[in-house]
């Protein structure tokens, strides 16, 4: 029977242990650990080593020189990935060669001990799983000795090394009698994450050669490890290795996939929080309608459903606020011709506040012609632009057939949301689906016409005349007089007029809303005309969770007001476009004529942009009811607390707990986790408009308020006295600025100007009473961009950090031609 083994056949766990095993293991690999033999257990008895054991020890102790040696034990579940026995069993240091017999014994008898057995019952192992053989090895005359992981065994991070030394041998440092030293590494360089202490028992280079062994030892065993080290003089030996038992975090694989998000235009339609609710189905609605648009223009149904995760994922919600993915949205407009200049018209109509990096941009652009694809491609260019032309076309009676099929869809009647039952309820959210989402044609055909021609003539201008040439493109959309985005402006400014005739009439208005109209009819006319145009229309009104005019009238009561107090003197100025035309191009009739042309296009395409969106309000007011009316229902059936926590639910969820494909049942559950995101997004503050990500989006780190206020503060450029913005409507005016953060609550003095951080449509009753508007956030289409031209008032949008760089009541001065905002004292 064999009873010892050398270091070149300890490999049997069953007979020489999991330690002994696992230096045999080393040493294969190349890692020389000081020379070893391993005594099977079976050698040993209650009175000591066996007879039969002797000569095999002996021939073996001579082996490996005249000592002295360490004696310790290899048990067979010892130094195991579950369990490491650590400490359980005995250890002899500097063991004469005489002594070793008497050691060996002492060692496999601890295997019995009250403490070994009471931690294999603890760990529901084998209490009888017998004494553990005995390892044999050359001592080392120690400088250093220590332990290594190669993994933070303590905050459970693998992408550090945790050392801990001590001078001389370390046995005192692993029983705990003594602290020794321990220091951080990097585990990719081996440098330390703190100065080195000069009397310390290691040098940089001492770490930098043990991170590059316990480097090598992982990759050997395929585990992280936790090792035994000593250096004799400058040479470095393994003692020992054995798994880390902790719970250790996965390594992240490296991931260089790049995400964009930016909020530069969207921010105007979905500000700060946005609700789960609101969030998916804008998100569903962005893809059901954009695939329908690129297959309107003739992309083959294959490569659309190529790029359905683009389509997919043109939102993205971080901390709770939504934006565009870029990238998606690049990936979407490079299935078309003409990629290089519809991206820079489409970053034009976005706003966004930089272009995408040249090196993404290029990935993302198709490929270029070369040979006989040259021909394929000018077909393809010649077949789209033939569709759109005739998009271009039929485009009126396009828009006529719109309308009348989103009147309607939601013109009929037959539903009454108040008494119906939630499957009828779910049922009408799929009819208005299929009726419309699916055939959004007018509003997508107009947005690609308007982003071309806005576009295109805007930049024929600006090669022509210059900055003279911008200023005029302003001056021409301005003041339509058709655009439905004004006319709560007007009317506002009309009511205001007849409320003013009524002495104490404004006064009673704010103090006591509706009721102060009791003896007014017409104005009470007036104003219900209004609420049912516009009873959509509200700040924050593509958000299902915003309130309506409809049901609170008071934000369009107070504009009513405070236009009724407006002095009579306050006009808007007129700009005589045409005759600036003329005089631009006297003496040029040709090129007067293709810039006239360009810019009726451009004027057209912005008019029925606007108007269009104001159908888009439509349709979410009716999604609103319908999923107010489901919230509702689900709560007087117990499926949920409160009517309002349908909004923290996904359409899906909500359509899924109805129609029986839902994947969870406790909707409370999950409202519970919803509402904890949204109070933890609420305490932050609004991120920065573009935000950049590396790998996977829900790997990155949340930024603290602290961060993200500090990072907003870093986009303010200084205190200085004026600031750039885009200039979006001409005009120049001096006045008091009015810093406005929620319109519901806040009105505007007549004759103030308007500075907020972003605005949308339901901003309309404050901009009534503005003589001039500037926003932090936007572009030459923003609404607030659109809405000023049309009111003939200065704007100027895209000025960073206006709402803390001033205050109310500062007098400042705005150019809405050269997009130059200053700020006067005394």
């Amino acid at each position: 029977m064999k009873y010892v083994y050398a270091m070149g056949e300890a490999h049997d766990v069953e007979h020489v242990g999991g330690k002994a095993a696992a230096l045999a293991r080393l040493a294969t690999a190349g890692f020389a650990p000081p020379e070893f033999f391993a005594i099977s257990p079976a050698a040993f008895d209650e009175s000591g080593l066996k007879p039969e054991a002797a000569g095999d020890l002996s021939r073996a102790l001579s082996s490996l020189g005249p000592g002295p040696f360490a004696v310790r034990s290899s048990g067979r579940q010892e130094d195991g990935a579950a369990h490491s026995h650590a400490g359980q069993f005995l250890s002899r240091l500097n063991v004469p060669v005489a002594e070793v017999p008497a050691a060996a014994h002492e060692v496999w008898r601890s295997g019995f001990s009250e403490s070994v057995v009471a931690y294999r019952r603890q760990h529901a192992l084998d209490a009888n799983d017998g004494a553990p053989a005995v390892i044999v090895q050359r001592m080392v005359p120690a400088r250093a000795a220590g332990v290594v992981f190669t993994a933070d065994p303590v905050a459970g991070r693998r992408d550090r090394m945790v050392v801990s030394a001590t001078a001389g041998l370390a046995d005192r440092l692993v029983s705990g009698e003594v602290d020794g030293v321990d220091y951080a590494l990097d585990k990719a360089t081996g440098v330390p994450s703190a100065p080195l202490e000069a009397d310390g028992p290691l040098s940089a280079r001492d770490l930098a050669g043990l991170a590059d062994m316990a480097r090598r030892i992982e990759a050997a065993m395929g585990a992280p490890q936790d090792i035994e080290w000593a250096f004799e003089a400058d040479r470095l030996h393994v003692l020992q290795t054995r798994p880390i038992t902790s719970r250790l975090s996965a390594t992240p694989l490296p991931d260089a996939t790049v995400t964009i998000f930016d909020n530069s235009n969207i921010v105007e339609s979905y500000p700060g929080l946005v609700s789960p609710l609101t969030y998916s189905f804008a998100q569903y609605a962005y893809a059901r309608v954009y695939r329908a648009f690129v297959g309107l223009l003739g992309v083959p149904e294959a490569r659309v459903r190529a790029n359905a995760a683009a389509f997919d994922n043109m939102l993205g919600r971080l901390d709770g606020r939504v934006y565009y993915n870029l990238i998606n949205w690049y990936r979407c407009l490079a299935l078309l011709p003409g990629f290089a200049s519809n991206r820079a018209h489409m970053e034009t109509m976005m706003g966004v506040g930089e272009p995408l990096p040249a090196d993404i941009a290029d990935r993302l652009a198709p490929p270029r012609p070369r040979g006989l694809s040259v021909v394929a491609e000018w077909g393809r260019i010649a077949r789209m632009a033939w569709r759109m032309s005739l998009a271009a076309v039929r485009l009126q009676g396009t828009i006529r057939d719109f309308n009348r099929r989103l009147d309607a869809a939601l013109g009929r009647a037959a539903l009454d949301l108040e008494t119906a039952p939630l499957t009828a309820l779910a049922a009408e959210y799929r009819r208005i689906e299929a009726e419309l989402l699916d055939r959004w044609d007018a509003p997508l055909v107009n947005d690609f016409l308007c982003m071309i021609a806005f576009g295109a003539s805007r930049k024929l201008l600006e090669r022509w005349l210059g900055a003279e040439g911008l200023a005029l493109h302003n001056d021409v959309l301005i003041g339509q007089g058709d655009i439905v985005s004004a006319e709560p402006a007007q009317r506002i400014a009309a009511l205001g007029r007849e409320v003013s005739a009524a002495p104490g009439l404004s006064a009673a208005l704010r103090r006591d809303g509706l009721a102060a109209l009791a003896g007014h009819p017409g104005i009470r006319g007036g104003i219900d005309s209004y609420l049912a145009k516009f009873g959509d229309r509200c700040t924050e009104e593509l958000k299902l969770e915003s309130t309506t005019l409809d049901e609170d009238p008071t934000p369009l009561l107070l504009a009513i007001a405070a236009a009724a107090e407006r002095p009579p003197q306050l006009e808007r100025q007129t700009i005589d476009a045409g005759a600036k035309l003329k005089a631009l191009f006297a003496g040029r009739p040709l090129r007067r004529s293709i810039a006239g042309l360009a810019l009726s296009l451009a004027k057209a395409r912005v008019r029925d942009r606007e108007n269009l969106r104001f159908e888009r309000t439509r349709v979410f007011g009716r999604a609103r009811r319908i999923f107010m009316a489901m919230g509702r229902e689900l709560a007087a059936n117990g499926v949920i607390a409160e009517p309002g926590d349908v909004l923290m639910l996904t359409v899906q969820e909500v359509l899924g707990a109805i129609e029986g494909f839902s994947v969870s049942s406790n909707l409370e559950g999950l409202v519970a986790v919803r509402r904890a995101e949204m109070t933890r997004g609420r305490a932050l503050a609004d991120p920065p408009e573009r935000v950049t990500i590396t790998g996977a989006v829900a790997c990155r780190r949340p930024a603290s308020a602290e961060a993200q206020i500090a990072e907003r503060s870093a986009d303010t450029d200084g205190n200085g006295e004026a600031r750039m913005g885009t200039g979006c409507s001409a005009g120049r005016i001096v006045g008091k600025a009015r810093v406005v953060t929620d319109p519901r609550s806040q009105a505007l003095e007549p004759g103030e100007i308007l500075v907020a951080r972003h605005t949308d449509p339901g901003w309309i009753a404050v901009f009534a009473n503005a003589s001039a508007i500037v926003v932090e956030r936007g572009s030459l289409l923003s609404h607030s961009a659109i809405v000023a031209r049309e009111l003939g008032i200065p704007c100027v949008v895209g000025v960073k950090g206006a709402t803390q760089w001033l205050a109310t009541g500062d007098e400042i001065e705005v150019d809405g031609v050269s997009g130059s905002v200053r700020r006067h004292h005394g």
